[in-house]
This record gives C-alpha cells, structure tokens and sequence, in this order.
C-alpha cells in the first residue's frame, strides 16, 4: 500500500476515523477494521510543501483504504493546521489531549486493551486548560485518561524560545533555588542575561512547563552544554552521548502530591564537570521515575507501563528505567513499530478516536 509507510495491528477492530497527527514531524493515520495505516512523516507543518504533502496524504489514505471517517482526531491545540483542516472537514471532530495520544500510541501497538500507566515526557504538549505539558503520569485506560502526577513547574523565560536556548531554564532553575542574583554573572555570554532575573520575578512571557524536555535543557545549561542550540533537543543529545555509567544521587528529588520535582538534582549539578553531570542526571532520573511510578501505581491494580513521548529517544534513560521498572515488578511498554515521538501521535489519536465511536459518542 503506497499510501501507507507503516501498518500496525490495533488491539481489536474499531470503526473506521482518521487522525491528523501532530505540529512537529505530522503523520496521519487511518483505521480500517483492527488494522491502523500510517503515512509516512510529511514534516512539520509551518510550511507550504508540508501542508501539502499532509492535505495529500489525508487523500490518498481515505482513497486507498476506501472508508469514509466516522470521527476525525486531532490535537488539543487550536492553532496547528492540522487541528483547523479538522474542524474544516465538514466530519464529526474529536479533540485529544497530546500525551493521553502518546501512551494510547504504545498501548494500541502493545495490543494492550485495558489500563496502563503511562509516563509522557517530550517537549510540549498542550494541556486541557491551556497549560503547558510534558512530564506527565497519566493513568489511561483506552480513550479515557486521568493525570495522577506531573513534573514541578518551571518558568520558561522567553517562551518558545528556550527550547533552543538551554540557558534559559538554566537561569529558571537557579531562580527557583532562590538564586537569581546569579543569572547574570553566570551567563555573561547571553545578551539577555543581565535582565533575565528581573524578568523571572516578574514573570513576564515566562509561562510555566511541566516539560521533560525543558527539565533536560535545565541541566544541559547549567553544565555548559550547548546554551545556546541550532536545533531543539540538540543539548540533551549531547548530554547522552557523556553518559559512561549512570549515577544515583541520594536526596535528588521530592515527590509530593504527585508532583515530582527534581531540583535538588539540578542544584547538584552546578560546578560538575560535565560527563559527571550528565551519569548524575540520568541515574537519578532513572531511579526517581520509577519511584514516581511505584508510588502512583498503589491505588490501582494496574502493573504495566507505557512508556511514551519524545525524550524516550533517549537510549540512556529508556533502557535504565525499563530494567528498574521490571526489577519492581511492572511490565513496561516501549514503542517498537511507530515512533515514541510526534510521529507515533497520530496512531494514539486514531485508536482513542476509534474506541470513542465504538461507543457512540
């Protein structure tokens, strides 16, 4: 099938939908019986020949596969082309939230039909109430979800801007350890620094994340990785590539309430030599997710994790918490024939969107 590059069995059949994808690296995905079809990843869609190859690809799927959409899926956010060419369908709509998509993604290929847990960590995803995502702990069971915990909020100076700037949550960081008076002299380099702790008291344009991603960048700027990258996930690229065996730190997170903050690690990290930075990071990272877990999974009878969302491109990180998660008796889930990332999103939003029909909503 030309139109498709990947075609995964679903847990079981659903009514036909089609599913958009995401702002970031889109695919598109459409059902037919218990069998999803996705397209091959037409780019991100801030561009002209994206927005064509996404439009054409939407086309081709619905052509091939002969189905008219009973639902058609797509993200939370208002403004990405994608969720517009939705509502615009003239087809019945269905609104999913960016990380719930991520973990029903690796349960759908799992062909797991029943609850799972599911650690969301990327970059950004829009929350039901316009917050920022992307370190989350839902509890998902097919296409409903509930959060039980999240990473602690950082601002996130600049806005968008600070993914590329990992500077930026650096100086976030300190000011959250009630260090700002330090911005500006440890980041001389940056134009913006000598501002930037006025800017954080104040809180203009510094809207709060729960990112994974910008938690990554944090660290990557305080050991002078990459403060200012070419691309997004550039410095926490970097900061993988210095592991050599990670390392534990004693004390290196609280979790209160299901909020797992971490920056007793991140204060740690200040003055380390970097390849000591980055095994202190990601082994307590490792150990702090799965107590994370552990502590969340008491409640419910539920022992298999889905592990979902970009920074499980991270080899490091994935590998360390799935030996540490079965060593606690949980099953996890990694992505295997779809991305765990963005391109994996559209599959997540097809399966929640067909057991949605199912139903009848």
């Amino acid at each position: 099938m030309t139109a498709s590059s990947l075609i995964v069995t679903l847990p079981r059949a659903v009514p036909s939908v089609l599913a958009v994808g995401a702002f970031l690296k889109n695919t598109v995905c459409v059902t037919k019986g218990d069998r999803a079809f996705l397209s091959s990843p037409v780019g991100n869609l801030d561009s002209r020949d994206a927005i064509t190859r996404f439009e054409e690809s939407v086309a081709q799927l619905l052509e091939v596969l002969d189905v008219v959409p009973a639902l058609v899926a797509h993200d939370l956010h208002p403004d990405f082309h994608s969720t517009r060419w939705a509502q615009g369908s003239g087809l019945p709509t269905l609104a999913v939230q960016h990380h719930h998509a991520h973990i029903a993604a690796i349960a759908a290929e799992h062909q797991v039909d029943g609850p799972v847990l599911g650690l969301s960590l990327d970059g950004f995803g829009l929350g039901p109430g316009n917050q920022s995502w992307g370190g989350e702990l839902l509890l998902v069971t097919g296409a409903d979800y509930m959060r039980l915990g999240h990473l602690a909020e950082m601002s996130q100076p600049g806005g968008d801007i600070a993914a590329r700037e990992p500077w930026r949550m650096a100086a976030a960081a300190l000011h959250r350890m009630g260090r700002g008076a330090e911005i500006a002299e440890r980041f001389v380099d940056q134009k913006a620094s000598g501002l930037l702790a006025q800017v954080l008291d104040k809180g203009i344009n510094c809207p709060p994340t729960s990112s994974c991603g910008r938690l990554f960048d944090a660290a990557c700027g305080l050991l002078g990785i990459h403060p200012v990258a070419s691309f997004e996930g550039q410095a926490p690229m970097a900061l993988e590539k210095l592991v050599t065996r990670p390392q534990m730190m004693a004390g290196g997170c609280v979790i209160r309430d299901g909020v797992l903050d971490l920056l007793p690690l991140l204060e740690r990290l200040i003055g380390l030599d970097p390849a000591e930075g980055a095994d202190l990071f990601h082994g307590t990272l490792i150990s702090a997710f799965a107590e994370w877990v552990d502590r969340a999974a008491e409640p419910y009878d539920v022992r298999t994790v889905a592990l979902g969302g970009g920074c499980f491109f991270n080899a490091v990180l994935t590998t360390g918490l799935v030996t540490e998660l079965q060593n606690r008796g949980f099953r996890p889930m990694t992505a295997r024939q779809a991305s765990p990332g963005d391109p994996g999103l559209s599959l997540g939003q097809a399966w929640i969107a067909g057991l949605v029909a199912e139903r009848g909503e």
